[in-house]
Formats: structure tokens, C-alpha cells, sequence
């Protein structure tokens, strides 16, 4: 981990803070005209989510900590451990069920994104895609008659998460998922 002072501060740069990470989305480097120049920062939690606004005194040291995000295929389940499997070198990578995010969303052959902390080589987190592709693999039967304009109905897709769609929309279709709301978007083409 690099010491660095908070001249060096960027959006995006990543920090250790109180024994979590930070990422930088915003900063200002502020000189009143009297007493001592500080730099005021929005931070966002990388695993916690928090956000929250810090001030550091000019020239303050923090550590930096150098985050990557790497594309993983998700192979299977068993118990408590999700499987994901690198792109390039095939190589497996058990991650347990509580640093998986949104689970209900992740299928056989998702493609996600692994958080790595490079510097301790620790997965911090897994998580899908903003949208995907999923299967409907249990909903009740459209009715004759049911348009667009009409009402919703419930739908499971493949990862097993329930979300609504709208009354045309059968059991073996593809739809596009938002996985971030858990919103229907459209058909899959």
C-alpha cells in the first residue's frame, strides 16, 4: 500500500480509510483566506456502500489501495460457495455466498465482474451485469387478449429472482433484465 498525500487526489482513486475502501467521486482543494488550505472529498464505500463527505488537512498522508475489476464466468453453485471461472487463464475461483451480490440475478454462464484487491489479493466482491439476458422459466399463462397497455404479473427467471413483466410475456422466453432496479426492460431479441 502507497502513502499518498492529498495533492495526488484524483476522482477514482481508491483509499483505505478507517479499515475500509474509499473510492474518490469527488474532491475540491479549498484555501480560505485565513488559517490553513484543506481538501473537502465525496467518498464512496466499495464494499459498504456508504457515502460520505471527508475533509483532510493539505499535504495529509492516506494509504492507496489499487482495486481491479475482472471479467469472470459463473460456473455453478454448491451450498454456500459460488464457482466463477477467468476468461482467459480457465482458472476457478471459489467465492462463499455473503461477497456475492444480487444473486438472484447470476445463472449458469453469467459472465460477472470479480473486485479484486490487488495488493492483498482478496476478492472483495462479485456482482452481474447492469442487464441481462435471462430466461422465464415460471409464470402464469398470457391470456387472449392481453396488450401492452395492459396490467403485470410476476415471472422468475433463471437465477430465481421474481420480477414483473407484462401480462404477454411466456414461460421460455428471453427477456431483458435491469439488475440494478430488478425492472423489465424488453424482450430478448
Amino acid at each position: 500500500m502507497a502513502k499518498i498525500s492529498t495533492s495526488d487526489f484524483r476522482n477514482g482513486l481508491n483509499i483505505l480509510m478507517d479499515g475500509e475502501i474509499y473510492t474518490i467521486t469527488e474532491f475540491q482543494h479549498v484555501k480560505p483566506g485565513k488559517g490553513p488550505a484543506f481538501v473537502r472529498t465525496k467518498l464512496k464505500g466499495v464494499v459498504n456502500e456508504k457515502n460520505i463527505d471527508k475533509t483532510f488537512r493539505s499535504g495529509e498522508n492516506v494509504e492507496s489501495i489499487r482495486i481491479e475489476t475482472h471479467a469472470y464466468q459463473f460456473l455453478y453453485r454448491d451450498g454456500d460457495m459460488f464457482y466463477f471461472m477467468h476468461q482467459e487463464t480457465y482458472e476457478q475461483i471459489p467465492l462463499e455466498a455473503a461477497r456475492v451480490e444480487k444473486q438472484d440475478f447470476i445463472f449458469d454462464g453469467l459472465v460477472c465482474s470479480l473486485v479484486i484487491d490487488v495488493e492483498n489479493d482478496t476478492i472483495l466482491y462479485a456482482e452481474p451485469p447492469d442487464q441481462v439476458e435471462a430466461e422465464i422459466v415460471q409464470t402464469d399463462p398470457g391470456l387472449k387478449g392481453d396488450t401492452a397497455q395492459g396490467g403485470s404479473k410476476p415471472a422468475t427467471i433463471s437465477g430465481g429472482a421474481v420480477i414483473q413483466v407484462p401480462l404477454f410475456i411466456d414461460q421460455g422466453e428471453k427477456v431483458k433484465v435491469d439488475t440494478r432496479t430488478g425492472d423489465y426492460l424488453e424482450r430478448a431479441k
